[in-house]
């Protein structure tokens, strides 16, 4: 199955973050190191990742743009939930180093004149699977 076609379930994704929790990354990925979302690096070379899958189960199902702050964060904050079942992460993909396998997300948002590619750690210690009322 091409990286492009998986689609990554909850158990997944914690399973990834797990395996790379006491990954602090290399020099190859430094660049990409941000524990909220970032811009993506304008002098970043993509192919220093790989793709690994989506978040996002169903093309042709819309995702909520619900965002999931139970603490008081918001969606800039570094210690904001990853929360699989909301907005940003439900529009997510799944990448790594190329050389350490440190994971990574990257989520691309799309306002009415921009599209802004954005990357943040995948820290397993974050992750929320709380589910989405609507």
């Amino acid at each position: 199955m091409k990286p492009e076609s998986i689609v990554l379930d909850a158990d997944a994704v914690l399973r990834l973050a797990g395996e790379h929790a006491a990954n602090t990354g290399c020099a190859h990925c430094a660049i990409f190191r941000s524990a909220g979302w970032e811009a993506f690096p304008t002098t970043a070379e993509e192919a220093k990742l790989r793709r690994i899958g989506s978040l996002r189960a169903r093309a042709d199902e819309e995702p909520t743009l619900e965002e999931h702050h139970p603490e008081g964060t918001g969606y800039w904050s570094k210690d904001a939930p990853i929360a699989l079942n909301f907005h940003p992460c439900n529009r997510s993909e799944v990448w790594a180093c190329v050389a350490c396998g440190k994971p990574f997300l990257r989520y691309t948002e799309y306002g009415g004149y921009y599209e802004e590619r954005r990357i943040r750690e995948l820290r397993a210690e974050l992750i929320s699977t709380a589910p989405h009322a609507g």
